[in-house]
């Protein structure tokens, strides 16, 4: 596919087949990912990656659990707040993986370096042929111990960007975008 095709039609995916993604698969998004620029170089990424259903089922448990229980839960709107209390509802919408993008470090950049790699990650995976979904409502949960432990990942780190990868059922329709406010300085 190329560049731009992937660009305009990459999509948030939330159905995904009932298919496992190749391993092969995964390392070539994992080095479109650290192909992201970062702040001074630093290259802070590590790429956690779920497969075992049961562990995704858990985390997504886990996540609803915590944002309903959390400050986040207030300031839900009232749809997505029934959505989490739900017992029939997976968070990360039973997809196949899930690629967790950490820094290795907590630096004031992080954020910003996970988030370039992830949007190469996503980007990679549309080229493939696979959907992804950057899952916002997994982020907090993910920072707690429990939720590095479950990922595998050291305490010292900083989750970022819970990705989720899978082959879609089908691809959504692009989406209107505003027209963008353009500030001209100087020439």
């Amino acid at each position: 596919m190329e560049f731009e095709r992937a660009l305009y039609s990459r999509r948030a995916v939330r159905e995904y087949a009932d298919r496992p993604v190749d391993e092969a698969v995964l390392r070539q998004l994992i080095d479109a990912a650290i192909q992201a620029p970062s702040a001074v170089d630093e290259q802070p990424w590590i790429f956690s990656i779920v497969r075992d259903p049961i562990l995704l089922a858990r985390i997504s448990e886990a996540a609803k659990a915590h944002v309903l229980a959390g400050a986040l839960a207030r300031s839900l709107p009232e749809h997505l707040h029934d959505r989490l209390a739900d017992a029939n509802f997976d968070v990360l919408y039973h997809a196949p993986v899930l690629i967790v993008i950490s820094s290795a470090s907590p630096g004031p950049w992080a954020p910003i370096n996970c988030a370039l790699a992830a949007e190469n990650l996503m980007l990679a995976a549309r080229d493939a042929g696979l959907g992804s979904c950057w899952i916002g409502l997994v982020q907090d949960w993910l920072t707690t111990p429990e939720g590095k432990a479950a990922i595998g990942a050291p305490e010292t780190c900083l989750p970022v960007a819970p990705i989720i990868l899978g082959h879609p059922l089908n691809q959504p329709a692009p989406v209107a975008r505003k027209e963008p406010e353009i500030i001209w300085v100087g020439r």
